[in-house]
């Protein structure tokens, strides 16, 4: 529990972690920008609103605009304990319907949405075809057959590396190019082609580049060799490009369960 002392009045404030969803086609992102809607902006609109307090929410990291949430995490500090049930059916009827709040869950004073995740899971769904009802959640792909096995082992190939400044946006302000990859594999069910990758953290569009330069494999125009001497080289402009943003959807983040044992 914290507490914010206003002038002679002390305010007791308990951290709450927001366990939600969002399908990112409207948006420019999860983070608040100027000019552009994001979902971090419309949440906090909401809940500052159901409160009758503004309060400011942090989120477990940034998507990029287009990309699409199964499983999002944010914290976010109140002051009073609150019916959970009531707040989130209040907060979800303020929210647009691509957006949902599932759970409000009360954790530990100072569990931080982004700094305590120890994992995060991306898909990226690629339809080989065409199909109407899958144009904003999928790349449908119908420019020429892919090579799966060889995409495949290329991303087996990504668990061996650390440095991947290769698939990294450029001029990003980061301390390090380094993440831990636990996970790096594509899986076909009829049409749908869908790569799962799991790491530690992952750099500002990471995925996406990854994902498009695998393409250029599975397209028989990059060799493994070729590949592997992208990932050292540490030059985005030796990868394939970007894969494009409605194809992508972070599944899951993962916590240490002690951030968990105040939950209500």
């Amino acid at each position: 529990m914290a507490y914010i002392c206003i002038g002679t009045k002390i305010t007791f404030q308990l951290r709450y972690f927001i366990k939600l969803a969002y399908k990112g086609t409207n948006y420019h992102g999860w983070q608040v920008q100027p000019n552009a809607i994001t979902v971090q902006e419309l949440l906090t609109k909401s809940f500052s609103t159901v409160l009758r307090n503004p309060v400011e929410i942090v989120g477990a990291g940034r998507t990029d605009a287009g990309v699409h949430a199964e499983e999002f995490f944010a914290h976010v500090d109140i002051e009073n304990e609150f019916n959970v049930k009531e707040i989130i059916y209040k907060i979800n009827a303020l929210l647009p319907n691509d957006i949902v709040v599932y759970d409000i869950f009360k954790t530990t004073e100072n569990a931080h949405a982004r700094f305590d995740a120890t994992s995060r899971s991306y898909e990226y769904r690629l339809f080989l075809g065409k199909n109407p009802f899958l144009t904003e959640t999928a790349w449908q792909f119908i420019s020429t057959k892919l090579f799966v096995e060889k995409m495949n082992e290329a991303a087996k190939i990504l668990e061996k590396y650390t440095n991947f400044k290769c698939f990294s946006r450029s001029n990003t302000n980061v301390r390090t190019y380094n993440c831990n990859i636990m996970l790096a594999e594509w899986k076909q069910t009829n049409q749908l082609l869908v790569f799962h990758i799991t790491a530690d953290r992952f750099l500002r569009n990471m995925v996406r580049a990854i994902v498009g330069t695998l393409i250029e494999i599975g397209k028989g125009k990059m060799t493994l060799e070729e590949f592997k001497r992208i990932i050292e080289s540490e030059n985005r402009s030796n990868a394939g490009a970007s894969a494009p943003s409605e194809g992508l959807f972070l599944t899951q983040v993962t916590y240490p369960k002690t951030i968990f044992n105040n939950e209500q």
